[in-house]
């Protein structure tokens, strides 16, 4: 194995609801699924239980109170450069949400040719 410590790295974060649509389609999948088109390392979706969001109306998964358009985040982390690029592509896609970019430090770790990719751009290796 090897690793690849990034300092070059930020985390995306899209907060948006589960019933946003994109021409008709969940929003979230359509975000991932360009996600996936621009090569990003890799998304994930969570599924919210219970929040609240700039309306301060609260959104819960409980059997008594179902909810319908339950919080949704998805979250990326890339190089730099890659989140830059995505953020452009969504953030035209986003009605009513937020999108937040912060800087995060990445430990790499895997075959070496699996982070060969990764080494460009890389500040320490261990």
């Amino acid at each position: 194995m090897v690793e690849v410590e990034h300092w070059n790295t930020l985390r995306l974060r899209i907060y948006i609801g589960e019933n946003d649509k994109w021409e008709g389609r969940p929003l979230y999948k359509v975000i991932v699924e360009k996600l996936r088109e621009m090569g990003m390392a890799g998304a994930t979706v969570y599924r919210g239980i219970y929040g609240f969001g700039k309306k301060s109306r609260v959104h819960s998964s409980d059997i008594i109170r179902l909810s319908t358009d339950l919080p949704i985040i998805i979250e990326v982390v890339d190089r730099g450069h890659k989140i830059e690029e995505a953020v452009k592509a969504i953030k035209p896609m986003i009605k009513d949400g937020m999108i937040t970019v912060e800087p995060t430090i990445v430990l790499w770790v895997g075959t070496k040719e699996e982070v060969r990719k990764f080494k460009d751009d890389a500040v320490r290796e261990g």
